[in-house]
């Protein structure tokens, strides 16, 4: 089982408090697969939402393969389905009705011939959370550095 990382949100981290992790599955066109094994696309600024007891991925960027022989009605911010189990469903639901939560996709990886999406549960990071986040990482970076030196 090879697993190759394709797109990451890595503007996740620092905007959410990450929790739990599911896996989905995700409803794509050809030319989206395409260009993901090309490893371009976007997850900053994506989201999940559950309606009508289905999950979808909502403003994703991923541009078509190629540009000329795309499909003149293509969007690349499309809504795509996800695939999750009634129980995810279920449980994500619930989720997203309450506490401020929202569901963030965090990778788009491959398993095989499969595409999968990372969706973790986050919380929403004030200003100041963000600050202390960055300057956490930095000092660790810099005591590494310092013990990397002697």
């Amino acid at each position: 089982m090879e697993v190759q990382i394709l797109v990451e949100n890595k503007k996740a981290r620092l905007n959410y408090e990450l929790g739990d992790k599911y896996e989905a599955g995700v409803e794509l066109l050809g030319l989206e697969v395409k260009s993901l094994r090309q490893k371009l696309g976007s997850l900053e600024g994506s989201y999940m939402i559950i309606r009508g007891g289905e999950a979808f991925l909502i403003n994703s960027f991923i541009p078509p393969y190629q540009e000329k022989n795309a499909p003149k009605e293509y969007d690349p911010r499309r809504n795509r389905k996800l695939l999750l189990s009634k129980k995810e469903l279920y449980t994500l639901a619930n989720l997203e009705n309450g506490k401020n939560l929202t569901i963030v996709p965090t990778l788009v990886y491959n398993v095989d011939t499969k595409i999968k999406v990372e969706i973790r549960i986050a919380k929403g990071k004030k200003q100041y959370d963000k600050r202390d986040s960055i300057k956490k990482r930095e000092t660790d970076r810099e005591i590494d550095r310092t013990l990397k030196n002697r």
